[in-house]
């Protein structure tokens, strides 16, 4: 991806008059969320992954959490009402999301899902995830994010 190349994450973000920091990187496949934050030079803690699961119930949810963590299906489960949470097959991502693995953005799929991002996003000034394509990142804060996205927090990890 070429620096200054917009993605509909960007243009929505600019839409929505969201302000928002861009980073780019090379890359010849989806690297892992941990990968990208040391090649970028930042900080772990900051840097999210989005996560697409279904509940028992068929709905769909997204979970944004730090690159670091894993899920845990039984607290995901919790903060949205559900029996079960499980994690979609990749497969399913593209044509449920319109995204591909590693470039899997909360914002701008093709249906809005209820959304979680986890506790610890509180803790940080702003988050950094996929601006919906391999190679490129977007950060923004908390307060800017919610007024286009809504979602809601909760520790989800393990």
């Amino acid at each position: 991806m070429k620096k200054n190349e917009k993605t509909n994450v960007m243009r929505l973000l600019d839409r929505s008059r969201i302000p928002y920091q861009s980073y780019y990187y090379e890359s010849t496949g989806a690297l892992s969320g941990t990968e990208v934050a040391r090649v970028l030079g930042q900080n772990p803690q900051q840097v999210f992954k989005t996560l697409v699961t279904a509940g028992k119930s068929g709905q769909h949810y997204v979970f944004v959490i730090p690159v670091e963590r894993e899920l845990d299906l039984k607290k995901a489960a919790e903060a949205v009402g559900e029996k079960s949470i499980a994690m979609i097959k990749e497969k399913e991502l593209l044509p449920l999301t319109g995204y591909v693995h590693g470039g899997c953005s909360p914002i701008g799929m093709k249906k809005q899902f209820p959304t979680v991002i986890d506790a610890s996003s509180r803790q940080q000034d702003t988050i950094i995830f996929s601006a919906g394509k391999i190679g490129c990142q977007v950060e923004t804060a908390l307060a800017d994010l919610s007024r286009m996205l809504p979602f809601q927090t909760a520790d989800v990890t393990g």
